[in-house]
């Protein structure tokens, strides 16, 4: 798509996701994945996260408050699991109101109500605190919702939030483990791995078991044998994961591991708004029978 018509494509649907969120899901399901959306009969991951969004998840309180970055945290502490918080230095609601001065050489700055939202600095003395805070009230008036018709993130009131830099002893950033979960039930890893390399990351499925499934592109190319170590603190992680994910029918749940410290990372309802083209086909319909959508 030329970049004129895509661009008008991208304010149709920002138009379209407000009053009619199904129509937008539909046209955007067809120019990324090629084909109809089935929301009468849905079999797919895709199908089935695109029929929550528009059904279940779209006025759901509880699913506002575990996407919302900036109240998430309420909900771990509700459940006992206040020790996965990634410690906070401050939650505005605007740049303004940044005390950068209080802040420790490294950090990371993001906004609350959608995702890409991130800022991260490694050294304080060359960062430029002015192009941040112009950056950061840019996307406080982004409405993220529109852009693919995610109608659950509607809600969120914008905010910023700042929070300490996560890096292991040998300052390489974490592995991020992405455990997605069926009505409660953690049944695989997606472990990403080579986030502060200069190659493109890496994605490797592994089952709860911690064998490696090939049921991705980057796990189907991987070498015969392939593993990666298993993060100490595996059955804290699944744990963790089935009890925020117990409510839903489903939602991945991201963490990370830093020197054998667990720390939440996020909940996401709608992964890749329910457009993930990359998905295997036979992957996408493995995931879609596991997904038991509500009467």
């Amino acid at each position: 798509m030329k970049l004129l018509k895509w661009a008008i494509f991208q304010q149709i649907i920002k138009l379209l996701a407000g009053f009619a969120p199904k129509t937008a899901s539909k046209l955007l399901y067809r120019v990324f994945l090629k084909k109809r959306l089935n929301l009468d009969n849905p079999q797919t991951l895709n199908e089935k996260i695109m029929w929550l969004k528009l059904n279940t998840y779209k006025n759901n309180e509880k699913v506002t408050t575990c996407i919302d970055k900036a109240e998430v945290d309420n909900y771990l502490v509700k459940l006992g699991l206040e020790s996965l918080i990634v410690p906070k230095y401050f939650v505005v609601d605007k740049p303004h109101k940044l005390n950068f001065a209080a802040l420790p050489n490294k950090f990371v700055l993001k906004c609350n109500h959608g995702c890409g939202f991130n800022i991260i600095c490694t050294d304080k003395t060359n960062f430029n605190e002015e192009t941040a805070k112009s950056q950061l009230q840019k996307w406080l008036k982004t409405p993220f919702w529109r852009t693919l018709a995610e109608i659950n993130y509607r809600h969120i009131k914008p905010k910023i939030l700042c929070e300490k830099y996560l890096e292991d002893s040998n300052g390489n950033s974490p592995n991020d483990y992405k455990v997605y979960c069926f009505s409660g039930k953690a049944t695989h890893i997606l472990v990403c791995t080579n986030r502060n390399q200069n190659d493109k990351p890496q994605f490797y499925f592994f089952n709860t078991d911690w064998q490696l499934d090939r049921i991705n592109k980057d796990s189907i190319a991987a070498p015969p044998n392939f593993t990666l170590s298993q993060p100490a603190n595996l059955p804290q992680m699944l744990q963790a994961a089935e009890t925020l994910s117990s409510p839903f029918p489903f939602v991945r749940v991201d963490f990370y591991v830093v020197d054998e410290k667990l720390y939440f990372g996020e909940m996401t309802f709608t992964p890749s708004a329910g457009l993930d083209a990359d998905r295997l086909p036979s992957t996408d319909l493995m995931f879609g029978k596991m997904l038991e959508l509500p009467k």
